[in-house]
């Protein structure tokens, strides 16, 4: 039963370094040598791939837990349901999935490049929301799309997740004795560890960014930072806790 969680725990792992590879020598170069420049394609690359990725890693939390439903819900079908080839399918269609959602919000900056009235980014790296504030004219498709994606991502992922853990605890709930309830729902814990790390810094930076109008610039880049540095620092240890 744990195979599968295996494959996307390895799938959740590369994308975290991608991440941490997109930011980090960047950050480091900020901070040590003083380097605050930033090619526009550099920019808009990294861009593309810490919101692709970041959506690609939302994707693959809602196949573990699609994953853990099975496995605590239907167990005697959890090897044919799970099969090496679907969860690789899973993992393809979080990554285009991605790939769909963020591809035209480089070519939406790109086609705007004129009506920025500053070159300066108050951010440590390329975050959407902080490049299209820079903007002079009109920002609505860009705020329309960002919260679009937001709502798709965000909302409905962690919706979808939330349901399956509902059943999942119908089914806990219902078994005999205390010590199976805690077993199984200690198969669970280190996901839902995860999924807290993960949505509520996102969606606390979201907030602030969208509504934190009065909130120190300072709070936006430590929001933005937290919610794209610890997720991968601390999900290796979480894991290997439960594994």
């Amino acid at each position: 039963l744990h195979e599968p969680m295996y494959n996307l725990l390895c799938m959740l792992s590369v994308i975290d370094l991608v991440l941490s590879t997109s930011t980090v020598p960047k950050l480091l170069a900020i901070f040590w040598f003083g380097s605050h420049n930033i090619d526009l394609d550099a920019c808009l690359a990294q861009m593309f791939f810490i919101h692709c990725f970041a959506t690609t890693e939302s994707g693959i939390f809602l196949a573990m837990a699609f994953d853990r439903y099975v496995a605590i819900c239907n167990p005697l079908r959890h090897t044919s349901v799970l099969t090496h080839a679907v969860v690789s399918q899973l993992g393809l269609a979080a990554l285009l999935r991605g790939i769909l959602y963020i591809g035209p919000l480089p070519l939406m900056i790109r086609q705007r490049l004129s009506l920025y009235r500053t070159q300066t980014i108050a951010h440590s790296y390329c975050e959407h929301m902080a490049v299209v504030s820079l903007a002079c004219g009109d920002t609505t498709l860009n705020d329309i799309y960002g919260m679009g994606i937001g709502f798709l991502v965000l909302i409905l992922d962690s919706l979808a997740i939330t349901a399956s853990y509902v059943m999942i605890f119908r089914v806990v709930m219902g078994l005999a004795t205390p010590e199976a309830r805690l077993k199984t729902l200690g198969t669970c814990g280190s996901h839902i560890c995860a999924i807290l790390v993960f949505y509520i810094p996102i969606a606390v930076s979201s907030l602030t960014h969208r509504f934190g109008h009065h909130v120190p610039p300072y709070i936006h880049i430590l929001l933005a930072n937290f919610y794209l540095l610890i997720p991968p620092i601390l999900n290796p240890v979480v894991y290997s806790i439960r594994t």
